[in-house]
């Protein structure tokens, strides 16, 4: 398997900065991820107990790999403030090598100790 072909792209919706920041440093924390991007005052639109719901979000685009993904989903589970969390993960097709072995590299070896 080469790099490309590891590598991932998860969608995240958080409710809050806030939120988004603990998600992104946990993740960080842990190395199932290389980046986090958080993109603020997004707007959703959705189906939610059988009514139209609409909400000011952030967007959280988490970069990982095949290897890592089914942690980073536990992880992002017990830390997400919301019942049913956004968690989608998109295979990535064409992708810069040296990020890719940059993206890699991150996220092999041992985990930073959490503080605080």
């Amino acid at each position: 398997m080469t790099p490309r072909e590891k590598i991932v792209l998860v969608l995240v919706t958080a409710p809050s900065m806030k939120a988004g920041r603990t998600i992104a440093h946990a993740a960080l924390q842990t190395k199932l991820v290389a980046c986090v991007n958080i993109i603020p005052q997004i707007e959703s639109h959705y189906w939610w107990q059988g009514k139209i719901e609409s909400a000011r979000e952030v967007l959280l685009l988490l970069k990982t790999t095949n290897a890592k993904l089914a942690a980073l989903e536990r992880l992002i589970l017990s830390k997400h403030p919301y019942q049913t969390p956004e968690f989608i993960a998109l295979q990535i097709s064409t992708i810069n090598k040296n990020y890719a072995q940059w993206l890699v590299e991150s996220v092999t070896g041992p985990a930073r100790p959490q503080h605080g």
